[in-house]
């Protein structure tokens, strides 16, 4: 490379290098000091990496702690989330922007306006409406509250996807006989695949990382999710940071691998949904 391209590439490749740093130094830092020991974790000599490795905070973390129990709530609450959140978004989706029906832009703009609503603004409502249908400390609540909130997103996340779909494939299936529901689940959903997968991917990553609403609507440690189960382990008056830290490497870990496989759809849907 001549030195005149080197220059003027020389500020995009610090900022490269520094939003690096700052996006995988803190993955790193806290995956480094789940295998410190507990000493060297909070030494005033910080080490970059471990002296001497050890998965005892792994083995405490599963055999010592309610963390498989946080575990398995947060999976059934998320893929419930995900699968919802997909069939509702995929049908609104189809038939806002696909099918010609009277009043469709505005509705489809109704659903971007909820999407903005903040969250925190109808916790007591919704509180209100769940704990009259008796469901305060339930999965089922949370489920329905993250498919709330998740759904009006993954629906216009699929706008890009299903408007590039070329409509001459709906009106050459017409032509062979088929009708709205069979164009939909043999012509157009197949091509929406990668769609449907990054909107599952996200109502999945709300619904793994929810806080807020978790922290109200459940009260038994039976049915806590992990960020909720996380914050119990940090204690009250003592924090055992190879715990935690341990924790949250096997909290990250279901998020970003499939993060790596479908991040490029993920990235697609959010510039074609803004684009189109």
């Amino acid at each position: 490379m001549s030195g005149p391209h080197l220059v003027a590439k020389a500020p995009r490749l610090i900022a490269m290098t520094a939003m690096t740093i700052l996006v995988l130094g803190p993955l790193y830092w806290v995956t480094a000091s789940s295998f410190k020991g507990r000493q060297e974790i909070i030494r005033n000599d910080p080490t970059l990496v471990p002296e001497d490795p050890t998965l005892e905070n792994f083995r405490q973390l599963f055999t010592a702690t309610d963390y498989p129990t946080y575990l398995t709530n947060s999976f059934v609450v998320a893929l419930l989330t995900a699968l919802l959140s997909t069939l509702v978004s995929v049908a609104a989706g189809y038939g806002l922007y696909r099918l010609r029906i009277p009043g469709n832009n505005k509705v489809a703009v109704l659903i971007l306006v909820a999407y903005m609503i903040p969250g925190t603004l109808l916790l007591v409502p919704l509180y209100q409406v769940l704990a009259a249908v008796e469901l305060i400390d339930t999965r089922n609540a949370l489920v329905l509250v993250n498919v709330a909130f998740t759904a009006p997103f993954c629906t216009w996340l699929l706008r890009g996807f299903i408007l590039a779909v070329p409509e001459d494939l709906d009106e050459a299936a017409a032509v062979d006989g088929a009708g709205p529901i069979r164009i939909m689940m043999q012509v157009v959903l197949p091509l929406l695949m990668p769609g449907i997968a990054t909107a599952a991917m996200y109502a999945f990553v709300f619904s793994w990382t929810e806080f807020v609403f978790a922290s109200q609507i459940v009260v038994s440690d039976g049915l806590k999710t992990l960020p909720i189960g996380l914050s119990a382990i940090m204690g009250q008056y003592t924090v055992n940071w190879g715990l935690l830290m341990a924790g949250t490497v096997c909290t990250m870990i279901p998020v970003i691998l499939p993060f790596l496989f479908i991040g490029r759809y993920f990235v697609r849907g959010l510039i074609a949904g803004a684009s189109r």
